[in-house]
């Protein structure tokens, strides 16, 4: 007789902690965008307790729907684009600054080309006759 109260007291307390890790569960993607200050946190309050009727299907989408957002970066398509720009407007930048080295060592090398051509000039006015300087 007293086994069969204390596996109905088991029963009892395995289906109230089952009932509230449920409960507990389906709030994480609000808790997450709580977190992140999304601007739809209520919303995704309210779609946590309906998925507790729909038996949490709809609980994968919530948590995608939380971490999507950062306060940092917004949803994040903007600023992939602004990141674009301005990696074009670096390369552009880049590119202008390798075409005027390229010049410049263009420039330096046909010094350097004339000078080997032409013959060494030696100043000899202090050479003394033994040869030396």
């Amino acid at each position: 007789m007293f086994l069969d109260y204390f596996a109905l007291g088991i029963i009892f307390f395995v289906a109230i902690f089952i009932f509230y890790g449920v409960i507990a569960i389906h709030d994480i993607p609000y808790e997450i965008a709580k977190k992140r200050n999304h601007p739809q946190q209520d919303a995704l309050h309210v779609a946590g307790w309906v998925s507790l009727f729909t038996l949490h299907a709809i609980w994968p989408f919530l948590w995608i729907w939380a971490t999507l957002y950062r306060e940092d970066r917004g949803w994040g398509f903007s600023q992939v684009v602004e990141k674009e720009q301005i990696l074009e407007s670096d390369v552009k930048g880049l590119t202008e600054t390798v075409r005027k080295l390229e010049q410049r060592l263009a420039a330096v090398e046909g010094i350097n080309a004339t000078a080997e051509l032409s013959e060494p000039v030696v100043d000899t006015t202090n050479i003394t006759p033994e040869g030396k300087v």
